[in-house]
């Protein structure tokens, strides 16, 4: 407190008021401390690298992944071809940078339509309980006790295989299914937390219908751990996804794919290794970027680091 002398007067002048300190949002919470983990940022860097090849396939493969070349067959790598070719003649980088964007499209689009299903089916399952509980629970503990590439390749062989984007399409809805219970359960768990919370009870109390209820309290607070689920649920699905083409009874050929790649190729290990170890290794780059991602973007999420 200071005070102005002016003859025998003494007026107090209060010190400046400093402006309250904004809290913190939780996203941003969430990003400093993913900034902090090195594998995080790591395995941000590379799937964000893999998308931009995805996108950009067309520019950067020097080929065409379809055509065959017999005067070209099992070509080593060179200036011509940096990963060589396969025994049709076919540039397996430019097939690599292609399959890249056939595993991404059906990993990414299988764990969003996986989410579309089974969150709010464990939405429905935890907030009203009863029947409803028991009839979806049930039903998702049915798929889940199949082995997730066996229900999936039962799912495949219902249908007729195909290549091209009706073969991916299918491949993406075989791969979504084996996943939604996962989605389910996880919202599930959350809601029944949730719902017992003062808050929820207060805004029933004030007439609030269920709808908005969800809306605007209970699905907010279920997003972490979705997202959290759905990083970790890429690496998943591209793995069933290559397993699936492994097997000959997911994407079909001619259509670059990962998994199909390694199934041609692995017969000429000993004498062509390149040609297999070249998709085998995106598909290990390719998981294990998604998984140090979603670790850390679990960690970050963690309430107990708060």
């Amino acid at each position: 407190m200071k005070s102005l002398f002016s003859g025998s007067m003494a007026v107090a002048v209060a010190p400046p008021l400093e402006k309250p300190a904004r809290s913190e949002t939780m996203w941003a919470q969430t990003s400093r401390r993913l900034k902090k983990s090195n594998t995080a940022v790591f395995g941000l860097v590379v799937v964000v690298f893999l998308v931009l090849v995805a996108i950009f396939a067309d520019v950067i493969a020097p080929y065409s992944p379809t055509a065959n070349n017999p005067n070209a067959t099992f070509e080593a790598p060179s200036s011509k071809h940096l990963l060589g070719t396969d025994q049709l003649g076919r540039d397996m980088m430019s097939r690599i940078v292609h399959g890249s964007r056939v595993s991404l499209t059906i990993g990414l689009s299988s764990v969003v339509l996986a989410i579309f299903v089974g969150v709010p089916l464990g939405v429905i399952a935890g907030f009203y309980g009863g029947k409803f509980d028991t009839l979806i629970m049930r039903a998702m503990d049915v798929i889940l006790s199949f082995p997730v590439i066996l229900l999936a390749i039962i799912i495949m062989v219902m249908f007729t295989p195909t290549d091209g984007f009706w073969g991916i399409v299918k491949v993406t809805g075989a791969v979504a299914i084996v996943r939604v219970p996962i989605y389910a359960r996880l919202v599930r768990g959350s809601v029944l937390s949730i719902k017992e919370k003062e808050y929820i009870e207060a805004c029933r109390a004030l007439g609030q219908r269920d709808p908005l209820v969800l809306i605007r309290h209970i699905l907010p607070n279920c997003l972490a751990p979705i997202i959290v689920a759905g990083t970790l649920s890429v690496a998943t699905a591209i793995i069933v996804e290559a397993s699936l083409s492994f097997l000959g009874v997911g994407v079909q050929p001619p259509t670059p794919s990962w998994g199909w790649d390694l199934k041609a190729n692995v017969a000429w290990i000993q004498e062509s290794p390149w040609l297999a170890l070249c998709p085998g290794f995106a598909i290990f780059i390719t998981v294990l970027s998604f998984n140090l991602f979603g670790d850390g973007l679990r960690d970050a999420l963690d309430p107990r680091l708060k």
